[in-house]
């Protein structure tokens, strides 16, 4: 009798922010590595034992192993199907004249995945069947809109290396870690970085870096430079709404900016007008840098406005948002 293999995954299919489709598909080259693991239920088909078999869902266990009549316990976690099919025609060939022997999965169990970071809804997620970076990012509920340029991914060294080109073990060799740039991810022009996640994965979308605009602007406050790579003072003047209906003096405008080692800021000079009019470089800010444009009133007032302002912006730098 010709061996008949039978193969179903229920799979989800989703973009970034859709909907996962829980529905039966045809199985493909693709997604025959998928490796079982607990609670995945299978169907199990073997010449000589259709009796035994029909009908039954067989689950397999925490400890990993199946139960089938006959032929006893058989350990069925970190197999694919091909392989469980290969096993248990081994322990036939004991009772049985060249057996043959299909195996489908009826449903997955779950294994549990962490997602966290600048996400949505971050905490532990299940994953059942094979899922790729973007659909456990759409599971968590997609990007906040403070997350960074990159997505960290830590993974237990027994499922081997993270299939990425920046892929390392870490200090104590448990694990494998690697990076992924958000903008690769959302446009899918790189579609290799939208690696298959394993049980127990880690995965952290780290939130962006922000620079801060304080004194005479419309909305004073911090803003996360997301995928950016940097920010010119002109951009971080646009990002607060341009200058505030208060009298300003932009001309007398500085960047604050920290000191390693050490709780002062230094203080760099920016003319935002000869900037504005092409006169003078468009200085470019670093991570956490604070942007003061002073408020232009009388001098006693000004000094206790700038006071505060500058008060408010080193408490807004010390914040950040995750």
């Amino acid at each position: 009798m010709t061996k008949f293999l039978i193969l179903a995954l229920v799979t989800g299919l989703g973009l970034m922010r859709g909907q996962a489709l829980k529905q039966p598909q045809t199985v493909t080259a693709q997604n025959q590595d998928y490796v079982l693991g607990p609670d995945d239920q299978l169907k199990i088909w073997a010449l000589g034992f259709e009796e035994e078999l029909k009908d039954k869902t067989i689950r397999i266990q925490p400890s990993g192993f199946i139960d089938l009549p006959v032929v006893g316990r058989v350990k069925a976690a970190g197999l694919t199907t091909e392989q469980l099919e290969a096993a248990l025609v081994e322990r036939m060939k004991r009772t049985v004249r060249q057996p043959q022997v299909s195996v489908e999965i009826a449903d997955y169990g779950g294994e549990p995945v962490s997602v966290l970071g600048a996400v949505n809804q971050g905490g532990i997620h299940q994953l059942k069947g094979r899922r790729t970076l973007a659909e456990i990012l759409s599971m968590a509920g997609g990007l906040r809109p403070d997350a960074g340029s990159s997505i960290k991914i830590s993974r237990e060294a027994e499922w081997g290396p993270i299939p990425l080109s920046n892929a390392k073990a870490d200090s104590t060799g448990r694990y494998s870690v690697a990076e992924v740039k958000v903008a690769d991810i959302l446009s899918g022009t790189s579609p290799a970085e939208n690696i298959l996640i394993r049980p127990h994965d880690v995965i952290t979308v780290i939130p962006a870096e922000t620079i801060s605009v304080m004194g005479a602007v419309q909305k004073p406050g911090a803003f996360p430079m997301n995928t950016r790579t940097n920010v010119t003072v002109l951009e971080a003047l646009a990002m607060a709404g341009g200058y505030g209906p208060q009298p300003s003096s932009p001309q007398k405008a500085k960047i604050l900016r920290a000191t390693p080692g050490s709780l002062d800021r230094m203080e760099i000079a920016v003319d935002l007008r000869k900037i504005t009019a092409g006169k003078s470089e468009d200085v470019i800010l670093r991570p956490n840098d604070i942007l003061l444009v002073p408020v232009s009133l009388p001098k006693k007032a000004g000094i206790k406005i700038a006071e505060s302002a500058l008060t408010a912006a080193v408490g807004v730098a010390v914040w950040r948002p995750f």
